[in-house]
């Protein structure tokens, strides 16, 4: 494993667990601000941190890569505040682990082999950890569970096109405060009455916890690792919500929950490890190569006639033994130095490089496109 794989997997794993420290402590703002004040105020502080430390420029962008910044903040508000409500109502690995179905459900989509396999864990570990069997699952939670997940997905198709279109952290600087404003109208005019100075610095220590710090991680991570090995790490992300459960909310987990996260972490891993894209080495063709030239003419081995070759001359003689002369040889005149020219650009000419992958996954979705569940 090189230095840039070691460091990526460090910034990765320390981006979930500030993610789920992040999440832990917000849960202790649910009864003074509800889920939706708190997400509010997490959002709303990290759009102005990052409005302060890149000052985007709005104007730079490409009408499609602004437009996919603004639904990217949408997106990224939906998720923050759904899961909250879930949070407020499920355990945080059980939450957790139904909002990694986003990604999962991305990873599966864009899979190409053994992409029935698992779906189906998912399913068993969404049925082992939901337990309809005992009746007492709150389905609300759930549901915005289940809703925090579709929200996960498009956040991950999104960062990736944001990521296509913007350099650095200029588009997350777009989208969060889209984010932030989206909160306000959701939840802003509620929360006002009550915030208090003390309440406001606690907001700005957890924008910075999440998802300040973690989604810059998150972007540092993806340059070092690709997009199958990021997504296989963020599969993780439900069993450090239940670690995190566990010992910072004292959430205990019965043996089902814990099958059930089980299943899905390994689904997730499957279907990221098996949903890359493919690459040229795995024979699909990238096109033609600058060395090829886009307009290239077929070779007489497929089949087709290339017409004369500069070494054979295009108003050539005829030879006594042919009754043709084709005029000198390459290596006997100006054919060889023609051929020698077009040998060294050929040698010289760039290879192509491989085709930019997402901004999050995810968790890929997870492919790709980490992804962190708010």
């Amino acid at each position: 494993m090189g230095q840039q794989t070691r460091s990526g997997t460090a910034m990765a794993l320390a981006s979930m667990l500030l993610v789920q420290l992040g999440l832990a402590a917000s849960v202790g703002l649910l009864d003074r601000l509800g889920p939706e004040g708190t997400a509010w105020l997490r959002l709303a502080w990290a759009g102005v941190i990052l409005l302060v430390l890149v000052r985007p420029r709005p104007g730079s962008f490409g009408r499609p890569a602004l437009l996919a910044s603004v639904a990217l903040g949408v997106v990224t508000a939906g998720v923050t505040i759904l899961f909250m409500a879930a949070v407020s109502r499920l355990p945080l690995g059980t939450a957790s682990a139904l909002e990694f179905l986003g990604p999962l459900g991305v990873a599966v989509v864009r899979g190409r082999r053994g992409t029935k396999l698992w779906p189906a864990l998912a399913a068993v570990g969404v049925v082992l950890l939901t337990e309809p069997w005992h009746g007492g699952t709150d389905l609300f939670g759930v549901g915005f569970a289940l809703a925090a997940a579709v929200c996960w997905a498009a956040y991950i198709l999104l960062t990736q096109r944001v990521g296509d279109g913007v350099s650095g952290f200029q588009g997350l600087a777009v989208s969060m405060p889209v984010a932030a404003l989206v909160a306000t109208l959701v939840a802003g005019p509620s929360v006002f009455a009550v915030l208090t100075w003390q309440l406001l610095l606690i907001g700005l220590a957890l924008a910075v916890l999440l998802p300040v710090v973690p989604f810059a991680l998150e972007f540092l991570a993806l340059r070092r690792l690709t997009t199958a090995a990021f997504g296989t790490l963020m599969s993780l992300e439900p069993a450090f919500a239940l670690l995190i459960g566990l010992l910072v909310l004292g959430q205990r987990p019965g043996w089902a929950a814990v099958a059930g996260i089980a299943f899905v972490v390994t689904a997730g891993i499957g279907a990221e490890r098996t949903g890359a894209r493919p690459t040229p080495a795995e024979g699909v063709d990238a096109g033609p190569t600058p060395a090829e030239g886009v307009g290239a003419r077929p070779t007489p081995a497929e089949g087709v006639d290339a017409g004369p070759t500069p070494a054979e001359g295009v108003g050539a003689r005829p030879t006594p033994a042919e009754g043709v002369d084709a005029g000198p040889t390459p290596a006997e005149g100006v054919g060889a130095g023609l051929d020698a020219v077009a040998a060294r650009r050929a040698s010289s000419a760039p290879a192509p490089g491989p085709g930019r992958g997402p901004a999050r996954p995810i968790p890929a979705a997870p492919g790709g496109e980490p992804a962190t569940g708010m």
